[in-house]
């Protein structure tokens, strides 16, 4: 009769575990790291892309150097700069987020050039490269916002009670979000 009772005590405590929002927990963790796995990737479909838009920019015409070295020179950093998915702390997110930026002003800038040398701008390599620079600048976005909400469900599943008296024992730990960049708010100045 004992050893019935115990079985039926272990059963019950291993069955009140399961709700303990662990696996929950886990399975949320997991969708954040392959959410963050896919902003990873379209940054680096960017990284991939750069090369080529820079010889096809050498190659269309002979300007300013110092543009295509800021080019070079951002992919490079921000190509050098990994977070780890299990360390997707704010400070780490915003120095991944910090470099990409710089990218994407050097890649603004490489655009501006672009209006001032109207033979380039006619290139069609440069124009296709320049198409797929858009739609991955727009995969970066949907990825990010992916991210962001794998983020906030995750979060939201260890912060609610009772799963966050359960999220510290088992060592869950909230993650940082991508936010906007400074000066986001404000609208960009194109001038021709």
């Amino acid at each position: 009769m004992r050893k019935l009772l115990l079985g039926v005590i272990a059963l019950f405590a291993v069955g009140s575990l399961s709700s303990c929002g662990y696996n929950a927990a886990v399975k949320l963790d997991e969708k954040v790291k392959a959410s963050w796995g896919e902003v990873e990737n379209q940054y680096q479909r960017r990284a991939d892309l750069i090369p080529n838009l820079v010889n096809t920019v050498k190659g269309a015409a002979n300007f300013e150097k110092e543009t295509l070295t800021q080019v070079i020179e951002a992919r490079a950093k921000a190509i050098s700069i990994q977070v780890d998915p299990n360390k997707l702390t704010p400070e780490n997110i915003q120095k991944f987020q910090s470099a990409q930026g710089e990218v994407s002003q050097a890649l603004g800038r490489l655009m501006v050039v672009s209006e001032r040398y109207p033979e380039l701008k006619a290139n069609a390599n440069f124009q296709e490269l320049q198409a797929q620079l858009e739609g991955t600048e727009n995969r970066i976005a949907v990825a990010r916002r992916d991210f962001n909400q794998s983020v906030q469900e995750y979060n939201t599943q260890i912060r609610t009670f009772p799963n966050n008296l359960f999220a510290g024992i088992f060592g869950f730990q909230q993650k940082g979000t991508f936010a906007a960049e400074a000066g986001a708010d404000k609208t960009p100045k194109v001038e021709f």
